[in-house]
């Protein structure tokens, strides 16, 4: 009995000192795994690139922000400090700092022109203000940026592969701008305030003449027209109403059925009563 007790306590001890072995190996190997993901200091300039494009991979924005942060001030003659400066723009954009970003892409324009990156960057910048354009009944001052920086990328990149995307947001902030001032006269005319609706129904046709506002404007100052008994001018709005989105309502080159214009129906049946207050000397029956 007491040799096995002496074994007990002998296999015990081996036990737990083998726990403790097995313990200590297992903190050792945490404190490495934690070691691992440390930056030596003396990494190169391309090495912290690196590392920093695998942070922006990983959607670890915050961190890559830093170490791009770091190239671009320590290393601002390196050949790939464009890149860097890119990407850190593109930390800001994807953590929605949009006009931190704004100001980060205009920095690459601004400091390194022969970069590869000017077209992503310019075209980046409107798209920030277009991120921070809000709905059309509200200050639109960053729909008006971001117009202007669609524009701009259309004159200086004519030939970049980003054009056709370009484009598209462009005409999609022109529409964000038609509206606000077609709401507004479209909120006149029924109000009955004919005048005033006037005056917006000519600012959409003026500024914003190629928007999907354009047509529904022309139907309705004629009607506004011919109600306050300016027949002539109606009669004018009318046609070319008719004349131009008949022209847009014809098949395409590759024979592709353009969409039915909205207005053509009712803009004819006004243009009957126009003419009959014309023939009439403006004296026949509504």
């Amino acid at each position: 009995m007491l040799q096995m007790n002496l074994l007990a306590k002998k296999l015990g001890a081996r036990l737990s000192l083998m726990t403790r072995i097995l313990l200590a190996f297992g903190v050792c190997a945490t404190l490495s795994a934690c070691g691992g993901g440390k930056l030596r200091a003396n990494l190169t300039t391309d090495e912290r690139l690196e590392h920093a494009l695998k942070l922006f991979e990983k959607h670890d924005y915050f961190e890559a922000r830093t170490q791009f942060r770091i190239i671009t001030l320590n290393a601002p003659g390196s050949a790939i400090v464009d890149k860097a400066q890119f990407y850190l723009a593109e930390c800001h954009f994807h953590m929605e700092e949009y006009i931190i970003a704004g100001e980060e892409y205009k920095k690459l324009i601004r400091l390194y022109p022969q970069s590869e990156y000017l077209d992503d960057a310019q075209f980046k910048i409107g798209l920030a203000y277009y991120k921070l354009s809000p709905k059309s009944d509200l200050d639109q001052k960053y729909t008006w940026q971001a117009i202007e920086e669609f524009q701009q990328f259309m004159e200086d990149y004519p030939e970049s592969a980003l054009k056709e995307e370009v484009q598209n947001y462009f005409q999609q902030v022109r529409n964000k701008l038609a509206k606000k001032d077609f709401d507004t006269a479209d909120l006149y005319r029924k109000l009955a305030y004919y005048e005033s609706a006037l005056v917006y129904f000519d600012e959409v046709l003026a500024r914003f003449y190629d928007t999907k506002y354009a047509e529904a404007t022309l139907f309705y100052k004629a009607e506004i027209l011919y109600k306050i008994a300016k027949y002539d001018e109606s009669r004018d709005a009318i046609h070319l109403l008719m004349d131009k989105y008949r022209r847009d309502a014809s098949p395409s080159e590759t024979g592709a059925a353009a969409a039915k214009p909205k207005f053509q129906e009712r803009a004819a049946a006004l243009l009957k009563l126009v003419e009959e207050r014309l023939s009439t000397n403006g004296s026949a029956k509504k």
